[in-house]
């Protein structure tokens, strides 16, 4: 039987290329922010490094759940490699991926995962869940996780501290009508 550990806080074992793709990803939160969605970019680039697909949450807009940053990048990485097979290919995400995105990735056979802001309600690589920890699943991937953690878990916790300001705001707004 083989077996593989899965890791997912590397810390120190990413490279710059990740840490280029990681800083994509945030730019593509901030367009989910700027239309008022959960600030969560993606991004999917292949062996070489060339880039092949991306997304930012827009569920809201898409009226679609599944409209998530993550399954964004991949339907549009399937499109252009007219594959549904993303094999040998990385994902950087700036938030763990949930449930949803985690059963993505296996299905797609992405080799590699790399996100930054660990999410404790409904992450699935570690923090909530491990989707990957059963090695009864069908493909195994590299995880590496925590990679520019205080920028991405920053991002995440100034938009829900606006977003609560604004609910507070509102409701004083109605009780004064």
């Amino acid at each position: 039987m083989f077996i593989q550990s899965i890791e997912t806080h590397c810390a120190l074992d990413y490279s710059e290329q990740d840490l280029y793709w990681l800083e994509y990803a945030l730019t593509l939160a901030d367009k989910a922010e700027a239309i008022g969605e959960i600030p969560v970019g993606a991004v999917l680039v292949d062996k070489d490094g060339n880039k092949i697909g991306e997304g930012w949450n827009q569920s809201i807009l898409l009226n679609d759940p599944t409209a998530h940053a993550e399954m964004l990048a991949i339907r549009q990485a399937g499109e252009h490699l007219q594959n549904y097979r993303l094999i040998d290919c990385t994902l950087y995400v700036t938030l763990e991926p949930c449930t949803m995105c985690a059963g993505a990735i296996l299905h797609s056979r992405i080799g590699r995962l790399v996100f930054g802001a660990s999410d404790y309600k409904t992450g699935a690589i570690g923090s909530r869940f491990h989707l990957f920890e059963d090695f009864k699943m069908n493909h195994l991937l590299e995880i590496c996780g925590g990679v520019l953690r205080e920028k991405c878990s920053q991002k995440m916790s100034a938009f829900f501290k606006k977003r609560r300001l604004e609910q507070k705001q509102s409701k004083e707004t109605k009780k004064e009508e």
